[in-house]
């Protein structure tokens, strides 16, 4: 599956991966070994930890590899007026103006403004123009949105 990326996680997520695949691994050869020294194995819960340890570290290093392999990196700056992945959309609220970035999954964070273009928001945004308006049925009802200015 394709997941969007800005460059800067790229870079994150293979310095992580990077990470995880010398230092990361080489701690928990460490552990196992100075764990395997302390005996008997079937009641060795310092050893079922590193163990447990090994299997999330290599875990997530698949995790990343996949996601690295599918990476799409976001052009920012590259909307030409219309609403995509990279895309900063100012929009109004019911009188409120709001900013946010339209971005992978991978980076979400509505709190900070950064919203998935896979989002019920995110979805609707999508190839809107200034002066475009969407509605998005929420929990708390819909809502309306105006699409004010697409960076």
């Amino acid at each position: 599956m394709e997941e969007f990326l800005t460059a800067k996680r790229f870079e994150e997520l293979k310095n992580e991966l990077e990470e995880l695949k010398t230092a990361k691994r080489l701690e928990v050869a460490e552990n196992l070994r100075d764990a395997k020294e302390l005996g008997d194995l079937t009641e060795n819960s310092e050893y079922l930890e590193a163990r447990e340890e090994q299997g999330r570290v290599e875990k997530r290093i698949t995790e990343l590899e996949e996601t690295i392999k599918n990476a799409s990196i976001i052009k920012e700056g590259s909307s030409k007026g219309v609403v995509g992945v990279g895309s900063t959309v100012e929009v109004l609220r019911g009188g409120k103006s709001m900013k946010f970035v339209i971005v992978g999954t991978n980076e979400a964070k509505p709190e900070n403004g950064f919203i998935s273009y896979q989002s019920p928001l995110g979805k609707e945004l999508i190839g809107k123009k200034a002066g475009d308006s969407v509605k998005i049925n929420a929990p708390s009802g819909s809502a309306e949105y105006v699409v004010r200015q697409v960076n």
